[in-house]
């Protein structure tokens, strides 16, 4: 199962966006594909607050558009939603020290827990910071094509 990380999502969903047709593809073939695939929570929650942010965007999304945005990713039928769940903070919590995150990082060391807990295969990104987890797989599939 891949994950993908909340950039792509931007990327699919803004049509200003420079990557956005290869992305909404990329993302529109997971979601329509019969393969299961992820989206982390926070990365539903950073996507929303990201597109509908006025410092962002000179004309950000609408809320109303990109909550259907979320609502349409919801209705594939092969999505999977990763969620903390018990067991989750022992695995964060070793992350966290081994790679010795403060402040910010914080973001990104849940989102590769989550995927790591939940047996992602591959994180699809272009946030190269995943680097820090070296037990996560990662793929930047806009540069480098999935196989």
């Amino acid at each position: 199962m891949i994950a993908v990380d909340t950039n792509l999502l931007v990327y699919a969903h803004r049509p200003d966006m420079e990557w956005h047709v290869k992305a909404a593809a990329l993302v529109r073939n997971c979601a329509e594909s019969s393969a299961l695939w992820a989206i982390p929570w926070p990365c539903i929650h950073e996507f929303y607050a990201i597109v509908t942010n006025a410092r962002i965007f000179r004309q950000p999304s609408p809320p109303e558009m990109a909550l259907h945005q979320i609502g349409v990713w919801m209705k594939s039928p092969n999505i999977v939603l990763l969620a903390e769940r018990p067991g989750y903070w022992e695995l964060a919590h070793r992350m966290i020290e081994a790679a010795s995150i403060r402040g910010a990082q914080v973001h990104d060391a849940r989102i590769a827990a989550l995927c790591l807990f939940h047996g992602v295969a591959e994180l699809w990104t272009a946030d190269r910071d995943f680097q820090r987890f070296p037990n996560l797989k990662t793929r930047n599939p806009l540069v480098q094509p999935p196989t």
